[in-house]
């Protein structure tokens, strides 16, 4: 029967807890359609590593080391960390603070003497001399029970913000993820403008110089020379804006892997193509990204805390009941300090009788807290679906357009052939060679930026997929016995109620 109530008394008063329960929210309730509104199929693929489907060896390694070393990770990290103490803090609170003390005094006779008696008990008593020791020793204990559910709910709300910071720091990994690709892709592209620039360079200088020797033959005026004079600087001009982009971008790189903007230029020094990779064989249905996309977790932990915090601030509107106890000890030696314990155990209920309505105004505080929460919520479900339609399109259009700018540049390269020979021939003006060389060097450059957009926009849709993280799991913190920079290890997804 003892047991029985035993077993009772916790089962009890977890019954008490005030507050609303959280309850996670249905893809309805959130303004999740059923289908996307762009077309794209229902069959989600493993984008866990997705910059592996670009087969570019420098983007992946480029990825992997800002993973590791960035400094916006270091800075989520230790949040991390944070949460995870706030958290053992709060489950402290669920048992009795016990603290211990010691004592040692001695009490020297100032009159000297050396005297003695003997009590009528038989004790001796020194009155002179040497003085005598005095030993003391204590525990006591002090527990708030939290009979109405502050505690468990505090706890509630610490475990709920810990893995909202988990989630917060896969979601600025995805964020570092996409930002070093697209600005590799952004570097590769630059590299291939400044190449086009300087081949359309090249054949200029060739224009320029049979035009003077046209001019000089007398076969043509001067117009012709000021012409190609003029087209070359123009052209050549681009090319210094065309280097400073691609200095930023690689700079940016740089930050990015956590080292100096101008370490990664040997890397990059070698031109290669812009990365291409296939496109995700589904982009799955909406609701899925409330599973998939950390700041939608990240998000939905933030309502839970909040939910929790009503209860945390409700409950002080009841009262509170905290028990102390201590046992003491004391005696003139060591051996003797168990001969004698005394001890007390005192129960206190406090209870607010006015405060100016100070702790019903918090609890409308944390009430409205819980419905900004809310609102955030679903603005970040909402983001999240636009992210998706709008980088499907972008994808799409991206790659109508480099269809169309491939017919452009096949076009315009076979006019410009033309030009170069007629004009060599004299069988047409300097003008209409120099319309056609233009429009071949658009062509080149349209056909390169359609190309980049495409490959930022499947990056885009990768990112906005949910990709590049193992949803499955739930950041944690390093162990406290690894360096302060250590990247955080995924452990298994808890029970506690989630949108999952």
């Amino acid at each position: 029967m003892k047991r029985l109530r035993v077993l009772l008394v916790p089962a009890l008063l977890a019954g008490c807890t005030v507050g609303p329960d959280y309850r996670p929210k249905a893809p309805a309730d959130l303004g999740v359609p059923q289908a996307f509104s762009v077309p794209g199929g229902a069959t989600r693929e493993d984008l866990t590593r997705w910059w592996d489907r670009f087969d570019d060896p420098v983007l992946g390694r480029l990825v992997e080391r800002a993973a590791g070393a960035n400094t916006d990770l270091a800075q989520a990290v230790a949040r991390l960390r944070q949460g995870r103490e706030t958290l053992v803090q709060s489950r402290a609170n669920l048992v009795p603070t016990v603290s211990g003390s010691a004592g040692y005094q001695r009490n020297e006779n100032l009159r000297g003497g050396g005297r003695s008696f003997t009590l009528p008990d038989g004790t001796v008593v020194d009155t002179g001399g040497g003085g005598a020791n005095s030993f003391s020793a204590g525990l006591s204990a002090n527990y708030q029970l939290g009979i109405f559910g502050e505690v468990r709910r505090t706890v509630e709300a610490s475990r709920a913000q810990y893995e909202g910071a988990g989630y917060d720091y896969a979601s600025v990994l995805l964020t570092v993820q996409s930002e070093t690709a697209r600005n590799y892709v952004v570097a590769r592209a630059l590299q291939a403008q400044i190449a086009n620039a300087r081949s359309s360079l090249a054949i200029q200088d060739d224009n320029l110089e049979i035009a003077g020797f046209r001019v000089q033959a007398g076969l043509v005026s001067s117009l012709d020379n000021e012409q190609a004079r003029g087209q070359r600087a123009q052209t050549a001009a681009t090319i210094p804006s065309l280097e400073q982009q691609y200095n930023a971008a690689v700079s940016r790189l740089g930050v990015l892997t956590g080292e100096a903007p101008g370490a990664l230029k040997p890397l990059l020094a070698e031109p290669r193509p812009i990365p291409t990779g296939p496109a995700p064989a589904g982009i799955g249905l909406p609701a899925e990204l409330l599973r998939q996309r950390p700041d939608i977790l990240a998000a939905e932990r933030n309502l839970a805390a909040a939910t929790a915090q009503i209860g945390v601030a409700k409950a002080r509107l009841y009262p509170a009941l905290a028990i102390t106890g201590n046992i003491n000890t004391n005696a003139s030696s060591l051996g003797g300090l168990g001969d004698a314990i005394t001890g007390a155990l005192f129960a206190g209920l406090t209870q607010a009788i006015f405060n100016g309505g100070r702790l019903r105004s918090q609890v409308r505080a944390a009430e409205a807290a819980t419905d900004l929460a809310l609102a955030a919520y679903k603005g970040t479900v909402l983001l999240a679906l636009e992210d998706v339609e709008n980088a499907v399109v972008a994808y799409n259009t991206a790659l109508a357009r480099e269809r169309e700018f491939a017919v452009a540049l096949d076009a315009a390269s076979n006019s410009a052939i033309l030009s170069r020979s007629q004009y060599r021939s004299g069988l047409t003006d300097f003008t209409t060679l120099n319309q056609q060389e233009a429009a071949l060097l658009n062509a080149q450059n349209g056909l390169t930026q359609a190309r980049s957009d495409a490959s930022a926009a499947l990056v885009a849709l990768f990112v906005a997929l949910g990709g590049g993280w193992d949803p499955t799991r739930v950041p944690e913190a390093p162990p406290r016995d690894l360096p302060a920079g250590a990247t955080p290890a995924p452990v298994p997804v808890p029970s506690q109620p989630s949108a999952r």
